[in-house]
């Protein structure tokens, strides 16, 4: 079976930051990525948060370039390769491939993220990828002079609206209470973006098509008043996230949410295993956070081989 140092699963700020990190100490590092290198930041537009660039960077720009970092000081990333196990191997770990493959690692980072939460409403499932969306970035370009709404009312679902003003003629904005949870900066800029169009107080009752297509959305009313029926093109939901904890959900302590509970340096409660970024219980969710949790991570995982070694 093939052996490695460190293996990292996600391929995200925190993973490419702790491959960093770790390749950069000379420790073999594996990246398990069962998409693009990146994570979720490439389909972000545009990162204006991240020091260093202080005119702002696009997100695929930001994940190139730290995947690069990371191959540079020898890193190894395995795009597209998905891990569909992980269970302790005498001292060490044992990971399983998609593939059927087996890798043995001294230590594992867990950087797999967290997924888009679903409406869970009738419509929902039949017409993804036929006018729903959960990708403003990718999809956004298909809805030129149509209308979409944006559903959500936290930072990305604020952002993601004002990024679909680039192509859509109007952009409804639903959010089941009467002011935006987004931070203000942001809802400063929406508010002053003519192509954006408020629904207060809704909630989506039932994504309804035509000819195979999204037609529109019956919206319901947390305040009483009677539903209303909104016809549109396209809908992108934006509504919240779930960790990806299905790894490893057995071995390690999660919070009452889902998340991986960690230490301050990353640890979990099984010794050898490490978590950062948006699957453990931090509080802020951001790029930069995410890399320094990565950091932090494989730090403490080049500790933990390093006092496993001086004791045998």
């Amino acid at each position: 079976m093939e052996q490695v140092d460190i293996a990292i699963i996600g391929g995200g700020p925190a993973g490419l930051a702790a491959a960093l990190y770790s390749a950069r100490a000379r420790a073999s590092t594996i990246v398990f990525e069962q998409g693009i290198p990146g994570g979720q930041i490439v389909t972000t537009d545009w990162v204006e948060n991240y020091p260093g660039f202080p005119a702002g960077v696009s997100g695929q720009e930001l994940g190139d370039l730290m995947t690069k970092q990371a191959e540079e000081f020898g890193a190894e990333i395995r795009s597209f390769t998905a891990i569909t196990a992980i269970e302790p191997y005498d001292l060490d770990f044992k990971l399983t491939t998609g593939e059927g493959d087996e890798i043995i690692a001294r230590a594992v980072i867990l950087a797999t993220g967290a997924v888009p939460k679903k409406l869970g409403v009738p419509g929902e499932a039949e017409f993804t990828g036929r006018g729903v969306s959960w990708c403003a970035t990718c999809d956004g370009a298909l809805f030129r002079e149509k209308v979409v709404a944006v559903i959500g009312g936290g930072d990305a679902a604020v952002e993601e609206a004002m990024f679909l003003t680039k192509f859509a003629s109007k952009v409804h904005l639903i959010h089941r209470r009467d002011e935006l949870r987004a931070t203000k900066c942001i809802q400063e800029r929406c508010f002053a973006n003519e192509k954006i169009e408020m629904q207060w107080s809704r909630t989506i009752k039932e994504i309804k098509g035509a000819d195979g297509k999204v037609a529109g959305l019956e919206l319901a009313s947390t305040k009483g008043e009677p539903d209303v029926f909104l016809p549109l093109d396209g809908i992108f939901i934006f509504v919240g996230i779930d960790p990806a904890t299905a790894l490893a959900g057995e071995l390690v302590e999660l919070d009452e949410k889902g998340y991986i509970k960690i230490d301050h340096d990353g640890r979990t409660s099984w010794p050898g295993l490490y978590a950062a970024g948006d699957v453990t219980d931090s509080e802020l969710k951001q790029v930069i956070t995410a890399a320094a949790k990565g950091a932090s991570a494989a730090f403490e995982a080049l500790r933990f081989i390093d006092e496993k070694v001086c004791s045998i």
